[in-house]
């Protein structure tokens, strides 16, 4: 008899400043953010950490869990338009990332930081996460660095890192930027993580209207922003 379906555990959920599909990285380690996984009983137990922070790097088993369009078992689609190819041409869902897969779960491999007790909970923080704020945790497993790291991997249309662009404040959000910080509300290491997120260019691949404005929401505030030519320009923070 072949098993049809799973029930899988979830073992905490993430704690990130990406509050919006909109803006979060499409690969894992592209910036460099700093989160958390808060770990749910009975896994919040310290002892489940043992020897853990001997790895530099672990491996995030995830559900993609805010899917709007989450394919239908019956209507099954072969196909999905990836972002790295302008979301024009189709391609093969094994063949891609995409979050719209027959089970909606993600890997991620991250920079392990720490493994903090807060209160009657446990904290793992991480760096490098491409995870929505809230997404259910499956799994951690240590990366191992000699049978994990494939050096001469082909990887297809993704086989070079997104060409970033140049981050420039206008005046008005440079204004607001500094008030912001004076008031303690953000720190630079928020300005930095905006920018390396900025950096990615997270419009659709297909859009290119420099005129356009767009909101991203990215800790606690709202980010508006344009693309003209090889430069993101930030317009204002609410």
């Amino acid at each position: 008899m072949i098993m049809t379906e799973l029930t899988l555990p979830m073992i905490g959920y993430m704690r990130s400043p990406y509050k919006e599909k909109f803006g979060i990285p499409r690969q894992p380690n592209l910036v460099q953010v700093e989160s958390y996984i808060e770990m749910l009983a009975p896994y919040n137990d310290l002892l489940a950490f043992e020897g853990i922070e001997e790895f530099s790097h672990l491996w995030i088993i995830w559900q993609f869990h805010d899917n709007k369009n989450q394919q239908d078992k019956e209507k099954f689609r072969p196909q999905v338009r990836p972002p790295r190819l302008g979301g024009n041409k189709k391609i093969g869902i094994f063949a891609t990332r995409s979050m719209y897969r027959p089970a909606p779960i993600g890997l991620s491999v991250v920079k392990l930081k720490s493994v903090e007790k807060h209160g009657s909970t446990i904290r793992v923080y991480l760096e490098g996460s491409d995870l929505l704020d809230g997404t259910p945790i499956l799994d951690i497993k240590p990366y191992i660095q000699y049978s994990d790291a494939v050096i001469n991997a082909k990887s297809g249309y993704a086989q070079n890192e997104p060409t970033r662009k140049v981050v420039q404040w206008n005046e008005q959000a440079q204004l607001i930027k500094q008030k912001l910080l004076e008031a303690k509300k953000i720190n630079p290491q928020y300005i930095n993580e905006l920018e390396q997120v900025l950096s990615l260019d997270p419009r659709p691949a297909y859009q290119h209207d420099e005129a356009r404005v767009y909101g991203m929401r990215f800790g606690a505030f709202n980010i508006q922003f344009n693309c003209h030519q090889d430069a993101i320009y930030i317009q204002n923070i609410e």
